[in-house]
């Protein structure tokens, strides 16, 4: 424990890594509540969970608007489901195999008496010095942006409750800038006088920045976070992905929380 502070120090605890075969873009979401919640109660050790995307989506932040984010008729015909997620920050998309995301859940003891801006930094440090081992000098573009000198590469966003953090990021590893363009309304906006070019290079994806595997990738990541602070293999319970389905049922897969914010 820091004596300056009641903060937690990341060696203080028994992390646990959850990589699991490809889940939906429901269960995805559904289970950064349910792992949140748990590792609250001290059900679960703190926990590090590397995403396996089984279905092209847009994930959307909790207070971002539905209509003013994603073009539905665009997503729809190119078969994109669109979630929202309960961690603030922006919109991600997608692709099997084209992104890197992960979750951290922590006691909150982790981050306390920390500004937000210095908790995002602070808890992505270990990619900052995966991606740097790597040849990329990525650097922390506040508030939650991972960016380097080729463009932004990731963003990331936070939930806070019942003592617990979610410190949730999504990195590009590839991205299809054309068909982004199309689906995300902001994005469009942001970018329709530069062209479709300047999409690809305000998200730099991994690939081109270091020219390895995706899951070369992940794997330094996992490496790097192993060495600083220890890391065990774990697996879903039974029970955490039947809370999960339960969760789909009541609150992610209906219509009203997708449309929380119109």
């Amino acid at each position: 424990m820091n004596d300056a502070t009641n903060r937690s120090a990341w060696t203080d605890f028994n992390w646990r890594l959850l990589h699991p075969a490809p889940l939906s873009p429901l269960q995805h979401v559904a289970l950064d509540q349910v792992l949140l919640d748990e590792v609250a109660a001290g059900r679960r050790a703190p926990t590090l969970r590397i995403w396996e995307w089984g279905a092209p989506a847009v994930v959307i932040g909790i207070f971002q608007s539905l209509k003013n984010e994603v073009d539905a008729q665009a997503a729809q015909a190119h078969g994109i489901q669109v979630v929202r997620r309960i961690s603030g920050g922006g919109a991600m998309f997608i692709e099997p195999g084209n992104a890197i995301t992960y979750s951290i859940y922590a006691p909150l003891s982790l981050v306390d008496g920390m500004s937000f801006r210095d908790a995002y930094a602070y808890m992505d440090d270990f990619v900052l010095q995966a991606l740097g081992d790597l040849g990329i000098k990525a650097r922390y573009q506040p508030l939650n942006d991972i960016t380097s000198d080729g463009g932004k590469i990731g963003g990331a966003a936070q939930a806070r409750r019942g003592g617990a953090v979610l410190h949730h990021v999504t990195m590009a590893y590839d991205i299809d800038a054309v068909k982004m363009l199309q689906v995300l309304r902001i994005g469009r906006e942001k970018l329709s006088d530069k062209g479709t070019t300047s999409a690809a290079k305000r998200v730099d994806p991994l690939r081109s920045q270091t020219g390895l595997p995706r899951e070369a990738i992940i794997a330094r990541m996992l490496e790097t976070f192993r060495q600083r602070n220890g890391l065990r293999d774990d697996t879903l319970t039974a029970e955490e992905l039947a809370q999960a389905e339960r969760l789909i049922r009541e609150k992610f897969g209906t219509p009203e929380w997708q449309s929380k914010v119109p």
